[in-house]
């Protein structure tokens, strides 16, 4: 019986000796023990078959050749397998320490939800990024990531300048300059602006977004609205959503755009259908007529009717996303400064900050930066306008799920005559608070 008691006792012993090793060797593993490296668990977007992920797999691969010391281990996924992936991993309580994330309820929710958000400000290095160029994040100022580039406009007018000038028009500075070219523009069988009304999503993000700001007087009643600090029923988003009916009945904006998608709107304003176009700014690289791309200019909207003093010239913008550490990641001082040095390795690489030819940024952050002398002229004018407009809220970064859903084909219904502002926002309204 004793010696049953010392084998069991050995085997107990052995089994314990094991399990500590197991944990030893995982440790190492994950915090590049043994190796010599700084193990930085990362989630990277993109995919092999385009670009962003293309980009991404070279650029880590020259980053730890030159950085032998560190280790950049990424799970890459794309789209909407990628924020499928952030919330089962975060649910598991697998954090990575870096990730590619926002500051708004698609990118950004998730992290705040799981507690992981991390106030980068004290660990940039503000010598090499520019701080006028990163808006805060959060309540207090906070920054949870690092943005790829300037905030993403969305509320552009572009106009054919040699459109324009051929039917004896100007730059519009009130919303009545557009109105006045309405029959000048139906002489010529075109439309005075264009907008993808098709699609849902545009009215709020390319167009009501700026409305909203310019005739309420608050750059950030949209997120305000959203805390409960107003509501969509009152009369400044009432008197938003009707002026859409204004356009329509004074013929700057046709009934029949909500016929119209992505596409089309693109292809309209390309083939010079139409004297302006309403979209984002990654548009300017997707205009496909040579010539219209290179005599159009990128405007915020004029001065709109109701429209409060102090907005003038504003723009709705998105908060660029870009990568992040989690707070876990944050928390080990050897992988946040591995991190944050390959951050900065991967913001500066040619693949990175050239993707402002493509719209996929406005601009990089980068203090100092130079605008490359060959980039196309429409690109450089959404620099411009990235560096001088106005900054105001973009409604779907804050209003989500059936809210957003509702205000969006609402906009559509009431472009269409099939219902009311005050219908639409007290639908909004009501779904908001439910």
């Amino acid at each position: 019986m004793k010696n049953s008691k010392v084998r069991i006792a050995v085997v107990a012993l052995a089994m314990l000796v094991l399990l500590v090793a197991n944990i030893t060797a995982q440790g190492a593993r994950e915090t590049g023990a043994g190796t010599g490296k700084v193990v930085v668990k990362a989630m990277a977007y993109g995919d092999n078959s385009n670009q962003e992920g293309v980009n991404w797999v070279r650029i880590v691969d020259t980053f730890e050749k030159a950085n032998p010391d560190i280790d950049i281990d990424y799970e890459m996924l794309y789209d909407e397998a990628y924020h499928q992936k952030v919330v089962a991993r975060l649910a598991a309580g697998d954090i990575p320490d870096l990730a590619y994330m926002g500051a708004d309820a698609r990118w950004g929710a998730p992290w705040k939800e799981a507690g992981q958000q991390f106030d980068h400000r004290d660990v940039i290095d503000w010598n090499y990024y520019d701080a006028s160029l990163v808006p805060p994040m959060g309540p207090n100022g906070e920054v949870f990531e690092i943005p790829l580039g300037t905030s993403n406009i969305t509320t552009v007018l572009f106009m054919n300048e040699k459109l324009m000038q051929s039917l004896g028009l100007s730059a519009p500075k009130t919303y009545a300059d557009l109105v006045a070219m309405v029959p000048v523009a139906r002489k010529a069988g075109i439309e005075v602006v264009g907008i993808d009304g098709a699609d849902g999503w545009a009215w709020g993000s390319c167009l009501m977004s700026t409305i909203i700001a310019r005739i309420s007087g608050d750059p950030q009643w949209v997120s305000k609205a959203v805390a409960g600090q107003y509501k969509f029923t009152d009369k400044a988003f009432v008197d938003s959503l009707a002026f859409l009916e204004k356009m329509v009945k004074d013929g700057v904006i046709s009934s029949k755009s909500v016929l119209i998608d992505y596409g089309a709107n693109v292809s309209n304003y390309s083939n010079g259908k139409a004297l302006f176009m309403v979209q984002g700014q990654w548009v300017a690289g997707g205009i496909e007529n040579p010539e219209v791309a290179n005599n159009t200019a990128m405007l915020a909207w004029p001065t709109l009717p109701g429209e409060k003093p102090g907005n003038e010239g504003s723009v709705a913008a998105a908060i660029q996303v870009g990568y992040g550490l989690t707070k876990s990641g944050a928390s080990d001082p050897a992988v946040r400064d591995a991190a944050l040095k390959f951050i900065q390795y991967f913001y500066s690489e040619p693949e990175t900050t050239q993707r402002l030819r493509d719209g996929a940024i406005v601009a990089p952050i980068l203090k100092g930066y130079q605008v490359p002398a060959d980039l196309p002229a429409i690109v450089k004018q959404k620099v411009a306008l990235a560096q001088k407009a106005p900054v105001t809220d973009v409604i779907d970064a804050y209003l989500s799920g059936d809210a957003n859903e509702a205000l969006n084909t609402g906009m559509q219904k009431i472009v269409s005559g099939q219902a009311t502002p005050q219908q639409i926002a007290a639908q909004v309204e009501s779904l908001v608070k439910r």
